[in-house]
Formats: C-alpha cells, structure tokens, sequence
C-alpha cells in the first residue's frame, strides 16, 4: 500500500505524553498527534493479523485520497455500513481528514431501513460490506455511489489510476459535523444526531483519561459496533487518542469472543449488560465441561453500558473478571459516555455514577422544578449539558429545539434520582413506566427481581393495555439452557419478592428476547 507522511501535527497543544490537551478541534487530530508519537506500535488487532498506527495512518492516507478523486469534499455525508474491520477504521479516520460527515449504518437494516437513512442524511455515497441484499435492492432506488472495496482494493485502485494519497487534513470549525448518528427510533422515525468535531473529541478524551486511564500497554475489545456511539466514541475514538490497540471482533459469536478476551490479552473491556451475560453463560458452560478457568488476569477494567446492568449479573461478572465492573450511562445525542462509576473512587452497584468530565447534569420534575442535589428521594427527568452534547438532530429544527430546555439542558427523556453518595441512579425511560391503576411501576426494579432467580438469562418487563387498570405488568424472560424452570414458578418467584400491584400478571418464557445491534433488549417488540 502506498506509504504516506505523518500529517501535521504542530498546530496542536500536546501533554508530555504527545497527546492533544484541547478538547474542542479537529477529530483527525487524535491519529496524527498518535502517529506522530508511536508509529510503530499495534493500533488494530484482527484474528491473528496487526496493524500498527503507521500502518493505519498509510491506509487511511490511500482510502482519504481515493474519495478524494471521487469527489468527496468537507461537508459530503457520506454512509458506511461496515462491521468493524480495519476498513471501517480507515474509512472513518480518513472521511474525517477530508472534514466529510460520516454517517454509520447497520449492516443488517432492511432496504426499507437503508433506503430512508440514505434519502434523509442526504448521502452522497455508501460504502458498505459485499453481498448486503439491502444494498442491492436500494441501488436502483436511490441517487448514491455505492462502494464495496476493501483496503487492499482501495490501493491497487490508487496505484492503477495514479492517485496521491492525502497526508493533511482539511480544516473545520470545531463545531462543525463529524458524524450523523442515526438513534434507534423509540419514538418515531430515526432522526439524525449531529455529532460535531468538538463533541467526539472532547468525549474520546474524557473518558480514555479520565475513565478508562488508557495508554500505549492496553488492548481495548472492539465487538461493541463502531456504527454506534458508544463504540465509536469511547472504543474508537479513545483508543486512537490513547495509543491503544483495537482488538476488532466483527461479529459477536459470545465462545469465539470469550476466547479472544484471552487471545489478545484485553485490558479494557466496554460492553453492554447482554454481552457479560453471554460470557457468564460461556464460562458457565465451559466449568460444567471441565474446561480450564479463563485466564483474565490482564483485564483491569471492564465497562457496563447501553442499558441497565441487573445487580445480581453485575456481581456475577466481577467474580469471572477478577475485578469491579464499572457501570456507566450514554446517549447517541451526547457522543458517547456523560456517566460513569469513577475508577478512584467506591462502586455503587445499580447506579451510573457521576458526569464524566464535561459535562453537568440535573434532574427535573414534570412540573419543571430542579430537584436538589440533597433530595434523594424525588425520580424526575435527567437533563445534561456539555462539551458532548449534539448540536441537534439533521434536517429537523423542531425537533432540535424540543430536545432541550430553555436552559440549553438535553432532555434524556430518562428517569432518575441520587443516592446518597451523589451517584445518579436510572430508574427507568420515561416512556416504560407502567402505569397500573395509578400506581407507576418501575420496569428495572422487576426485572432486578427476575434477575435474582438463578436460572434466569435475560429478563424484561412491559406495560401492556388492560380495561380495568389502564396497564398491567407483563415480564418475558430467556433461562439457562436445560432449566426446567416454568413460567408460574417464575412468576411466584417475583410475587414473594414484589409488592402486589408490581407483580408481574403474565411471565413468558422465549428463547432469546429482541436486540438491536448492542445488544439492548427491545421492550417495544415485547409490547405486541
């Protein structure tokens, strides 16, 4: 592959460690003052392959200058659908040298899905993996280049056509775009979070210093996928900025990915509850077989997020790891992770912590009253403000302005509270409150229940309509395989343990709940 130089990195402030201290600029920043610093160390990890930074660097060089020739310009949205792979890492980093606007999609939504992030982002183009039906089927639909190229072919392509790989990077207002991050749609229509330059690196280098303290000796697990925030921001994003390597999985398989944790040798692992959970159900199987205890003695810090981590699968994971699990909160709007257990400080299972450096936050009744930081009683709406917040949602004005307060504070739409200690923590959304006969029950706390039975794997519980008390609860469990649990001992399990109008009506017992991509258990699929 064509070899490039190291981009300019003088115009930057850097610590003694070489690494950037200003947290508003430019995200291409972070690879070249890394690059500029540590060429040669491991920056991807894939199977049994490396790459180093100065290896990235060069691909990202080649990959930013074939767009180039193709026309893509500061600004350009331009949609990637790639699972992680180093391609999806050269592609982003180079898009943003270009100062284009990535905008990252699932490789598995529909053409219905693909054909609508493409027409309201305004794409340009769309590189995706070979062989997406999706992609064929829209092709003909829609106004966009559609690439499938791999680095290897991004090269041969330079080197037949002549192009010149692009080393500096395209100046842009810190508060320009960097990213279109489409959220999940729990409320209508997935709109287009505008991520700026500011907020992904003020957010990769809270968290990779504040949180995770990472640096050139650790390995960071990569399954969380990098077209969501949380793997974009706190794995990408942070490990570039820190030095770290990317041990990439591009598919979540939990024996081969419990493996790999062992392989690479991970230091710092972010996941969402679901993937824990499958690893405690791996090294559950594998003691049952004989097989020798995993070897986790690198792992220094595990991270929870993307959804609630039930206490009793919290403490499960810290017995496996070795060390404490840190819990933690984010929204696609705010970049990344806003909360976290601090690393310096006691854990408190069940809560989100405190704001990650950056950002602030309150909690907020209906009535619009600001709860005091000594209340600890009163659950009210949690708002953030901060360098990581969006600039608003792409094409959608009102809807920008009603995601924030006439304070500038981002309405979460999450319920919360504090402890004692100042933790924050979630009660439940906003919207999954059960309402039974004028009494509010609060999802999690069942599901914290259902999740104390020993047999239980994943645990979710809805509000569904009733005549007499306008909602009742309904709870849909997965057990261990070979449980021969049933649905009503379930159920008389939570009503010993549950105040009456909590308890469950209904238990289901299914094979697997619904996920997106994380991994988060979709309670909108459960409500029928």
């Amino acid at each position: 592959m064509t070899t490039s130089d190291t981009p300019e990195t003088s115009a930057m402030t850097l610590d003694a460690a070489g690494r950037p201290t200003e947290r508003r600029g430019h995200v291409a920043e972070l690879l070249a003052a890394t690059v500029a610093r540590q060429p040669d160390t491991v920056a991807l990890l894939i199977g049994d392959a490396r790459m180093s930074y100065r290896e990235l660097d060069q691909a990202t060089a080649v990959t930013a200058g074939w767009l180039r020739a193709r026309g893509v310009q500061a600004g350009d949205r331009v949609a990637v659908m790639l699972p992680n792979v180093p391609t999806f890492v050269a592609v982003y980093e180079a898009l943003m040298r270009l100062g284009a606007v990535m905008v990252p999609l699932n490789p598995l939504f529909t053409a219905r899905e693909l054909e609508y992030f493409l027409e309201d982002s305004g794409a340009r183009m769309l590189w995706a993996m070979p062989g997406l039906p999706a992609v064929d089927e829209v092709a003909g639909n829609v106004d966009v280049e559609v690439v499938t190229l791999d680095l290897e072919a991004v090269g041969r392509e330079c080197a037949v056509e002549g192009i010149a790989p692009v080393t500096e990077i395209t100046p842009r207002d810190p508060d320009d775009d960097a990213v279109l991050l489409y959220t999940s749609g729990t409320t209508g229509r997935p709109k287009g979070a505008r991520l700026t330059h500011t907020n992904l690196r003020s957010n990769a280098m809270a968290t990779a210093t504040g949180l995770g303290r990472l640096g050139p000796d650790d390995v960071v697990f990569a399954a969380l996928p990098m077209f969501h925030v949380f793997g974009l921001s706190v794995v990408l994003n942070g490990a570039v900025f820190a030095g770290a390597a990317l041990s990439l999985l591009p598919r979540f398989v939990p024996d081969g990915a419990f493996q790999q944790l062992q392989d690479h040798g991970v230091t710092f692992l972010p996941g969402v509850p679901t993937m824990h959970g499958a690893f405690l159900a791996v090294a559950r199987a594998r003691r049952e077989a004989g097989a020798e205890p995993a070897d986790f003695s690198r792992l220094r810090l595990p991270l929870s997020g993307g959804a609630s981590m039930p206490v009793e699968t919290l403490r499960a994971a810290e017995k496996l790891y070795g060390v404490p699990v840190l819990e933690g909160y984010g929204l696609s709007e705010n970049a990344g992770a806003c909360f976290f257990n601090p690393v310096d400080a006691p854990i408190r299972p069940g809560t989100v912590g405190r704001p990650v450096d950056g950002f602030e936050a309150r909690i907020v009744t209906v009535d619009g009253t600001v709860v005091p930081e000594e209340d600890l009683e009163t659950a009210g709406e949690l708002r953030i403000r901060g360098e990581g917040v969006m600039a608003g949602y792409w094409g959608r004005p009102e809807d920008s302005a009603a995601a924030f307060d006439d304070e500038g504070w981002f309405r979460t739409g999450d319920l919360a509270r504090r402890d004692e200690a100042g933790y924050v923590l979630i009660v439940d959304r906003l919207k999954d409150v059960v309402i039974r006969g004028g009494m509010n029950v609060y999802p999690r706390e069942v599901e914290e229940v259902l999740y104390e039975h020993p047999d239980v794997v994943e645990a979710a519980v809805v509000g569904v309509t009733d005549e007499r008390l306008g909602e009742e609860v309904a709870a849909f469990v997965s057990v261990a395989p070979g449980s021969a649990v049933t649905e009503d001992e379930l159920q008389a399990f939570a009503a010993e343990r549950l105040a009456r109008y909590k308890q469950p009506r209904t238990v289901t017992i299914m094979d697997g709940l619904p996920k997106n991509a994380t991994g988060k258990i979709l309670r909108r699929e459960l409500r029928g």
